[in-house]
């Protein structure tokens, strides 16, 4: 029987492969318009496979009643930086229209704002839905620093992979997969890493500037981070000690327990004791009248 009788597979599925068609499309359309080389061709076809393989899978386990018109959304913005992608792995072959990287890149970044708002319109908003757009925009900031980092150092990959060592650290310390309260100063910084990295990666500003927007984000960044870091900490040694107070009460309680019991025992087998003895002395009696009797 199964889990969902909504869930309609074959369609959900239709889905994710024409988001990889359309991918593959866009690539066809780079390549004849700028002539995309080898490294963009692979690194796109890449891109394309494994983001229909991890969502297929995603969707056979999530089991969804449909795609949801944000999926849909989600799945666009993908497809745009897939192309972003390719076009950032040509970039270390050839010189690729930078005004065609930006245009992709904020046109990904304007439409991370409205999948959220079709989800809640909709009615759609799933677990499953935001783990997809969260995952769209990690990579797409990972990319533009790999992109950046070619013209202000390799540091600039500190933005990019932050999130990655994160997740990493967290298997390590399964206390920063605890939950975080809602924060408009985490939504404010990460928004704002894909627009200091798309005014960097533009090149309309002197070197300087670039490279203090580029701290600004960077900075921001490790401060969220750490906060984060900082406020899981402390809940997990809260929920440790609540956790280890309750244990002590549990121990001090049970020699409590047991002493009452031990107790209650040792009334019963008196008052077994004082049974026995009554009926003994009754038969004794007894005996006394017949023997006087005869």
């Amino acid at each position: 029987m199964a889990l969902n009788n909504t869930y309609e597979a074959r369609l959900v599925q239709q889905e994710t492969a024409v988001g990889a068609g359309v991918q593959i499309l866009l690539l066809a359309l780079l390549g004849s318009a700028i002539g995309l080389g080898p490294a963009g061709w692979l690194t796109g076809l890449v891109f394309a496979a494994a983001t229909w393989a991890v969502l297929s899978r995603a969707l056979h386990r999530a089991r969804p009643r449909s795609f949801g018109p944000a999926n849909r959304v989600t799945l666009g913005r993908a497809t745009l930086v897939g192309g972003v992608t390719a076009l950032v792995a040509d970039s270390f072959e050839s010189s690729p229209p930078v005004s065609l990287l930006v245009g992709l890149t904020a046109v990904a970044l304007i439409l991370d704002g409205v999948d959220g708002k079709v989800a809640r319109r909709t009615g759609t908003s799933t677990a499953l839905g935001a783990r997809f757009d969260m995952e769209v925009d990690a990579f797409l900031i990972l990319v533009l620093s790999v992109y950046v980092a070619t013209r202000l150092g390799p540091w600039v990959l500190l933005i990019g992979a932050m999130r990655y060592a994160f997740v990493a650290a967290a298997k390590a310390a399964p206390w920063l997969n605890a939950p975080l309260p809602p924060s408009m100063a985490r939504k404010t910084v990460a928004a704002m890493q894909g627009i200091c990295l798309l005014l960097a990666g533009a090149d309309l500003l002197p070197y300087l500037a670039n490279l203090a927007v580029v701290l600004l984000a960077l900075g921001s960044l490790l401060w969220s981070f750490g906060r984060d870091v900082v406020w899981l900490w402390r809940t997990s040694r809260r929920t440790t000690a609540q956790a280890l107070r309750s244990e002590a009460a549990v121990a001090e309680s049970a020699p409590q327990r047991g002493a009452a019991r031990a107790a209650e025992v040792r009334l019963t087998v008196r008052a077994e004791a004082r049974i026995e003895a009554r009926v003994e002395a009754r038969a004794k009696e007894s005996e006394m009248l017949e023997l006087a009797v005869r």
